[in-house]
Parts: structure tokens; C-alpha cells; sequence
């Protein structure tokens, strides 16, 4: 008994020290330029990252950004040093945002981004890193044109596991996408994606049903004209947040952000989603995220 109780001691003082480790980041930069047919990937890019300060091999996971955001904004931060607090190599990764796009274009971001076969795309240099361990698993998050490029990151990069998409739709006013965001028409199995989206998300159209009915055909799950949310066993599938839940009371595209609307307010990460623990806060979003990687 004795000499058991020394093992799980060791066993103990062991995850410990895991755990420690983990919770000690270190900060890193670096750039890629990707491969392929359009003239995108011929840009240089930043990538900013956070990564456990030990000398262990992880998982990775990567960040977009929407539309003309800085790539790392305050929200896609928060996301990146937490996911690094998990043990990830985490990093926000920069794209052309100027523009939003047909599913081509914005297909054709995400291979930029997510070539393996090319040393110079972001996730091959992201798995490159001494800490990096892409046979672990790849997951991805973003928000908006982020989110899209989420999605079908996997369309490219079949190491892909999962994907968190927030402000995450079929329809984005003039641009319909239903050719690549509609459950079957990405790679990504749709078990493997969780989406949330603000109630009056005006992209989609601006009221509870439209934004249902987005998340929806994303996801191919539906639960009823009057759900707020929509998860399979596993977690995925979608979330609708309601106003009253957010802190400035306006569940818009921006729900995230501690005042209404987007432009502008990149630094006013709303508190509730950053360290809430509704099932619509990031906290939740990231260990769902998480679940589908090796340690």
C-alpha cells in the first residue's frame, strides 16, 4: 500500500509540473507567404504566437481574424494565450482581410494558409516549431471571414481535426455562400464543427430566424424554429447568444465585443465572453476546441 501510495504521489507531483508547465508561455513571431495560384499567397504575412515554455512536443492551433481587423486583435489573443495555457502552439495568423469574398476567394485563402505540402504556408511553419507536434492535431478558430477560413481549413490540410467559428454563416448579405458553408460542402466533418452566432447578426439578416436558419444549414442541425442552440452529443453543432446575455445587451456580428458594433472596437473584448462560463464564452468554446487533439 505504501509503495502505491508513493507511485500515485509521483503520479500526482507529475501532472502537476505538466500543468505548471504548460501555464508557462512564451511569446514568438515569424511570417509565411504559402503556395498557389493566386497572387495572395505571394505576400508575406505575420504570425504572432504563444507556445508552453517547456521541451515537450504539442498540438496546434490557429487563429483568423475578420474582415480589415488587425490579425492580432484583442480577441484573437485572448483565444491564442489561452489555447497556449492548454498546451498548444498557438498563433493568430495574418491573411488578406481587406476584402470579404465568393467561396473561391476566401477558398483560396485558406490554402494559403493551410498547404502542407509548401514550407512556406503558416501552418507548415507553425508545425516546423520545435514545440509542434502536427500528428497531435490541428484545430482551427476565427471570427467572421476567419471563421469561413476555419471551416474549410480542412479542404486543404486533411490534419485538421476541428473547428470553433464565431459570427460563422452561409449568407453574408450580398455574398452567398451556401457552396462551401453548407453542411456537406466542406471537408470538415460537420460533428467536428461548433459555431456561435449573435441573435441579430445582421449579415444573415438581422433577426433570431435568420440567424437560426444560417446556423442551421452550416451546421445541418436543426432542433426547432425556437432553439437557441443546437449540439450534437459531442458538442458540436451551434449556439445563438441573446442580447440580454451580452454585457452591451446587443448580440450583434460583434457579440464579443464589449460595445456595439464592430468598426473600431477590436481592443473592447467583452468580459462575459472572455472568461465566462456560459457555453457560449470563449472558455467553453476552446475546451471543446481542445478535446479534439492529443495532449
Amino acid at each position: 500500500m505504501q509503495h502505491l501510495l508513493k507511485r500515485l504521489g509521483a503520479l500526482s507531483a507529475a501532472l502537476l509540473c505538466t500543468t505548471a508547465a504548460w501555464s508557462a508561455t512564451t511569446s514568438f513571431s515569424s511570417s509565411y507567404s504559402g503556395s498557389g495560384s493566386t497572387s495572395l499567397c505571394s505576400t508575406t504575412y505575420s504570425i504572432k504566437g504563444v507556445e508552453p515554455a517547456d521541451s515537450a512536443k504539442h498540438p496546434v492551433f490557429l487563429y483568423m481574424v475578420g474582415t480589415t481587423e488587425s490579425y492580432d486583435n484583442a480577441q484573437a489573443m485572448a483565444a491564442v494565450n489561452e489555447m497556449a495555457a492548454k498546451g498548444f502552439v498557438a498563433a493568430a495568423v495574418e491573411y488578406n482581410s481587406a476584402l470579404f469574398g465568393s467561396c473561391s476567394a476566401i477558398g483560396a485563402k485558406a490554402a494559403c494558409i493551410f498547404k502542407p505540402s509548401s514550407t512556406a504556408s503558416a501552418v507548415s511553419k507553425l508545425c516546423s516549431r520545435a514545440r509542434a507536434d502536427c500528428s497531435k492535431g490541428i484545430v482551427v478558430a476565427g471570427f467572421s471571414q476567419g471563421s469561413v477560413i476555419a471551416t474549410l481549413a480542412k479542404n486543404t490540410d486533411s490534419r485538421v481535426r476541428a473547428a470553433y467559428g464565431m459570427g460563422t454563416h452561409n449568407l453574408y448579405t450580398t455574398y452567398v455562400m451556401s457552396s462551401c458553408m453548407n453542411a456537406g460542402k466542406y471537408t470538415l466533418p460537420a460533428s467536428n464543427l461548433r459555431i456561435v452566432n449573435g441573435e441579430s447578426d445582421i449579415f444573415p439578416g438581422g433577426t433570431a430566424s435568420t440567424v437560426r436558419s444560417s446556423s442551421q444549414s452550416v451546421t445541418g442541425k436543426s432542433c426547432g424554429s425556437g432553439a437557441y442552440q443546437c449540439l450534437n452529443t459531442n458538442g458540436s453543432g451551434w449556439i445563438m447568444v441573446k442580447g440580454s446575455q451580452v454585457s452591451d445587451l446587443s448580440a450583434d456580428h460583434c457579440y464579443q465585443r464589449a460595445s456595439g458594433g464592430c468598426v473600431g472596437l477590436e481592443s473592447l473584448v467583452d468580459s462575459k465572453w472572455k472568461s465566462g462560463t456560459e457555453n457560449w464564452s470563449l472558455p467553453a468554446n476552446l475546451n471543446w476546441l481542445a478535446g479534439f487533439a492529443t495532449p
